[in-house]
C-alpha cells in the first residue's frame, strides 16, 4: 500500500511539474531567448536569410540560420535551466570590407527575473560567454606598379558580455534592444548594439523589424531587417 502512495505522489508531482512548465512556457514572449519552441523563420536584410529552431524536448532545441547562398549561417543549439539558458553556436560572418570570419562560442542568458530582481515592465537577459574566432582581415599593401590587398588570417580566444531586453508597449507591440562587448586574444576586441519592434499578429505568427552595427577586429558590418516567424504549437 505504501509502495502504490508513494507511486501516486512522485506521478502527480511529476504531471504538476510538467503543467507548471507547460504554463511557464505559454506565458513567455515570442521574442525571449530562453523560450524552447519549433519554429520556422523568413527574413530580410540586404538579402534573404532562412532560419529556424527544433524542440527536442522541454529544455533542448537545434538552431539554424542561413542566408541563400550560404556565405554567412549559423548553427547550435541551446539547453534551458533553472538559470537561464545555455547556447552553443558554431557561425561564419562576413563584413562590408571583404574580412569574414568563422567563430565557436558557448554563452548563456540569464533572466533577471529568475534572481527575484523587480524589472518592472522590462524583461532583461544579461548575457556572457567564451568564443573561438578565426578569419581573414583584409590589409592594404603597396606593390610597385599598383596598390593590392592581401588577407592576413588570424585566430583568438576571448569572452563576451552583454544583455538583452524587452518591454511590451501594448498587448500587440514590443520594443526590443541588445548589445555587447568582447575582447580576445592577440588584441581582438568587438563590440554589437542594436534594436527594433517586435510585433505579434496571433499565437503562431509574428514580426519584427530591427536594425543593428556592429564593430569587429575582422570588420564592421550595420544592417536593417525585418523577419517572420511562424511557431508551431
Amino acid at each position: 500500500m505504501k509502495k502504490v502512495i508513494i507511486s501516486a505522489l512522485l506521478l502527480a508531482s511529476t504531471n504538476f511539474a510538467a503543467i507548471a512548465y507547460a504554463e511557464e512556457e505559454k506565458e513567455k514572449h515570442q521574442e525571449d531567448p530562453t523560450k524552447v519552441i519549433t519554429k520556422i523563420g523568413l527574413g530580410y536584410t540586404d538579402e534573404l536569410t532562412l532560419s529556424g529552431s527544433l524542440a527536442l524536448d522541454e529544455a533542448r532545441k537545434l538552431n539554424v540560420r542561413t542566408n541563400t547562398d550560404a556565405s554567412e549561417w549559423r548553427m547550435g543549439g541551446s539547453w534551458l535551466f533553472d538559470f537561464g539558458i545555455m547556447n552553443f553556436s558554431l557561425s561564419r560572418s562576413e563584413y562590408d570590407d571583404g574580412g569574414h570570419k568563422n567563430s565557436y562560442s558557448v554563452g548563456t542568458y540569464l533572466p533577471l527575473s529568475k534572481l527575484g530582481v523587480d524589472t518592472g515592465e522590462w524583461m532583461i537577459f544579461p548575457m556572457a560567454g567564451i568564443s573561438h574566432n578565426k578569419g581573414e582581415t583584409p590589409e592594404d599593401q603597396e606593390a610597385s606598379l599598383v596598390d593590392s590587398v592581401v588577407m592576413v588570417q588570424t585566430a583568438s580566444n576571448g569572452g563576451y558580455i552583454g544583455g538583452f531586453a524587452l518591454r511590451p508597449l501594448t498587448d500587440k507591440w514590443t520594443f526590443m534592444t541588445f548589445g555587447g562587448v568582447g575582447k580576445g586574444s592577440g588584441g581582438y576586441s568587438n563590440s554589437w548594439a542594436g534594436g527594433g519592434l517586435s510585433y505579434t499578429i496571433n499565437k503562431h505568427h509574428s514580426m519584427n523589424v530591427f536594425g543593428f552595427m556592429s564593430d569587429d577586429s575582422y570588420g564592421s558590418d550595420s544592417k536593417l531587417g525585418i523577419n517572420y516567424t511562424y511557431e508551431f504549437k
